[in-house]
């Protein structure tokens, strides 16, 4: 009967016929058996076919002395030979299931029983030799444990020589510094070494007995065969610890780098994640395995477009690099990030993923929002200014209006505080934009803040900002007004409403020029310019200790009182001029003049609410006018004592103040500017003094302007002397 297929695994062997001295072929000074062949045996190895000729040994075979055989060793009987056979089938079957570790512990028990002895061991250099670590050794019934040695001056060091080391006795004679052999009272030994394809040793795997072994080296054949496949069994433990080492450092890279990394199957959904991902949009890991990478983009027509854009070049084989993509949190906040991707191709060339690593960039998406909308705030801040608040747009040439603009001409270039004291509507604002105009930070912001329309837990955090997280509701940091003006100038309006701690930190923002964000903890430095204003009586509430004396000092550094417009009635036909030429366009009807009972009577009116109800009193007189002469009825602006006599309907009369002189456009004609109408009032007073502007007669004493005032507004005018 032919014995059964048996399982033998040997690596990089796809079919071998041999007998069995050609199976395992011997350096020339090795032992020849002379053989007769018997028996065929076919072993199967995981679809491996290995065809040995086993050829059973009948006749006394023929042996050559191996070359480390001391003289003297005793011979083998010729009848010690066992069946090889069974031999070599108990090995095969013994380690067939076996890899790793287990392999070599079931090597050394299988092959010690089957050579007939109680010692085996297979061993490894981890480093060059003489060092030496076991990988399994078998001690009579057991698996001992794996130790470390020197093998200089055992029977091992010949082991480098790369052959056969057969020892049939006296190896604790001639091998004393042998001590674990001397212990066990060893007595024989044989060796082969482990040899990679470059003819490296790695190891060896040896046998040893208490016992003398015969004189020529027995089964051989299938003991290098062992080696060999334990040989190949080293190399791949060694390769997987390496691939196991180099993926557990690639592992590290790949969680803790500072990069998000995502695989995206062609299906659009993940197949693998990275920890900084997870982090990054606050879904774990299982949560993102599987989901489709569309679900983390932001559901807007411009999301939707930006991620199909992503899969039609993930499809297309096509890399991405540096998009900007905006991806969203798991509570709803939005994530920035810059995407680089690589298609992944199979080997037929079909694309079987995306591998994708992004950046957050948030805060700098963020920065660079915000920076947009302050160059915006300020352009829009200039524009208006340059629009609408100039300071050729404050109406009036009253002397005390002239005061306060030849104070504002003086104290616009330093950058000393300035507080303006007056009435409601008086035009304290216009005064401060005014100020902000004629500085050297008229290049930067005018940052407004209305102190009274701030809500009191508040008025910190809007002066001066907060860091995320300072308390409920701050999502992020936001820079305060004071921040947003740096190098420019703040106006705090209605100054005299912050409340008294508020007053405390708007102190030592002025003293020091720094301030902390609520929840920051380090100081900010600034260069703001202040104006202020109030229409209260801040000495009053000093006094009322409703107001803190030490600030009241340090706002109160250039005050200017703006006078209320009952102190100077003769600016109200240029008022009215000027607001009826703004007004009557807006609403469409033309209004060519003024009764003189209508200005008489604006005139003494006393205002209360200064020029702001003066707008309102034109503009509701505009919209109700009748025909193109404004005559107010007496029911919208109370007439004083005594009553003025009233113009017949109709008659349109020309005031004595050159201003009110200045004719109003004809319907369908634009209005003149108030550039012009300064012009034309300058050339009138001009041509009035003989073109004298200093002195008594001159006509920057009529105008109520210091002379280089006049000079510059001549210059920015084109006014310039005729040469006659």
């Amino acid at each position: 009967m032919w014995p059964r297929p048996l399982l033998f695994p040997i690596y990089g062997v796809k079919t071998l016929r041999c007998t069995a001295e050609a199976a395992c072929p011997k350096p020339a000074a090795e032992s020849r058996v002379l053989l007769a062949p018997k028996k065929t045996l076919l072993l199967r190895l995981t679809g491996l076919e290995v065809l040995v000729a086993y050829e059973l040994i009948t006749a006394r075979p023929a042996i050559q002395q191996p070359r480390r055989t001391p003289a003297g060793a005793a011979e083998a009987p010729a009848d010690a030979v066992p069946d090889d056979l069974h031999a070599l089938r108990a090995v095969v079957e013994g380690t067939a299931a076996g890899t790793g570790r287990e392999f070599f512990r079931s090597l050394v028990r299988h092959l010690a029983e089957a050579i007939g002895v109680p010692y085996a061991v297979v061993a490894e250099f981890p480093n060059a030799p003489p060092h030496v670590r076991t990988l399994a050794f078998w001690e009579r019934d057991r698996v001992a444990g794996n130790f470390e040695y020197d093998f200089t001056g055992t029977p091992c060091a010949e082991i480098v020589c790369g052959g056969l080391v057969h020892y049939p006795t006296g190896v604790s004679r001639l091998f004393p510094r042998a001590v674990p052999l001397v212990e066990r009272g060893i007595d024989s030994y044989m060796a082969v070494p482990f040899l990679d394809g470059a003819g490296h040793i790695l190891g060896h795997i040896a046998v040893f007995d208490e016992r003398p072994m015969p004189a020529e080296p027995r089964r051989l054949s299938f003991f290098r065969i062992f080696a060999a496949r334990a040989t190949a069994e080293l190399q791949r433990l060694r390769a997987e610890y390496r691939l196991s080492e180099s993926e557990a450092r690639y592992r590290d890279l790949y969680e803790n780098a500072p990069c998000a990394y995502v695989v995206v199957g062609p299906d659009g959904r993940i197949l693998d994640v990275n920890r900084r991902l997870t982090e990054m949009l606050g879904y774990s890991t299982e949560e993102m395995i599987g989901a489709v990478i569309h679900s983390f983009l932001p559901d807007t027509p411009a999301g939707k477009s930006r991620s199909l854009d992503v899969s039609r070049k993930v499809l297309a084989g096509e890399p991405v690099s540096g998009w900007d993509l905006e991806t969203r949190h798991k509570d709803g906040r939005p994530v920035w990030v810059k995407l680089w991707m690589e298609p992944t191709r199979g080997e037929d060339g079909t694309i079987q993923a995306g591998r994708s690593f992004c950046v957050d960039i948030t805060d700098q998406v963020l920065a660079e929002r915000e920076r947009a909308r302050l160059e915006q705030q300020n352009v829009y801040l200039q524009e208006e200014i340059k629009a609408v608040h100039d300071f050729e747009q404050i109406v009036g040439r009253s002397p005390a209006l002239a005061g306060v603009l030849a104070e504002v001409g003086r104290v616009a270039p330093t950058d000393a505080t300035v507080l303006i004291t007056g009435e409601t509507g008086t035009g304290k604002e216009l005064i401060a934009r005014a100020v902000h105009s004629a500085s050297k930070r008229r290049d930067r912001p005018l940052i407004k803040v209305n102190c009274a329309a701030l809500p009191a837990g508040l008025v910190e955090s809007e002066l001066f900002g907060h860091e995320k997280g300072a308390f409920s509701g701050a999502v992020a940091r936001r820079l305060g007004r004071f921040e947003l003006a740096d190098g420019g100038t703040i106006f705090l309006d209605e100054v005299g409403e912050l409340p008294l701690d508020a007053q405390a930190k708007l102190l030592r923002a002025l003293q020091e020029r720094e301030f902390d964000r609520v929840g920051g903890t380090a100081p900010v430095k600034v260069d703001v310019r202040v104006i202020a204003a109030t229409n209260r009586d801040l000495a009053a509430e000093v006094r009322e200790k409703r107001f803190r004396e030490d600030l009241h000092y340090r706002l109160n550094v250039f005050p200017v009182r703006l006078p209320p417009l009952r102190e100077r009635p003769e600016d109200v036909p240029l008022l009215v001029h000027f607001l009826l030429g703004k007004f009557a366009p807006r609403v469409g009807r033309p209004i060519d003049g003024v009764t003189r009972a209508t200005m008489r009577r604006l005139q003494e009116y006393p205002w209360p609410g200064n020029v702001r109800e003066l707008e309102n009193v034109l503009e509701r007189a505009v919209i109700l006018a009748t025909g193109p002469t404004l005559d107010i009825a007496p029911d919208l602006l109370p007439a004083p004592a005594p009553a003025a006599v009233a113009e017949p309907p109709g008659v349109a009369v020309a005031t004595q103040d050159a201003a009110i002189a200045t004719p109003l456009p004809t319907p369908g004609q634009p209005p003149p500017s108030l550039a012009a109408v300064e012009r034309d009032h300058i050339l009138a007073v001009l041509c009035q003094t003989n073109w004298l502007l200093t002195g008594p007669r001159g006509a920057a004493k009529v105008l109520g302007l210091h002379a280089n005032t006049l000079r510059g507004r001549m210059k920015k005018l084109g006014i310039a002397r005729p040469a006659n």
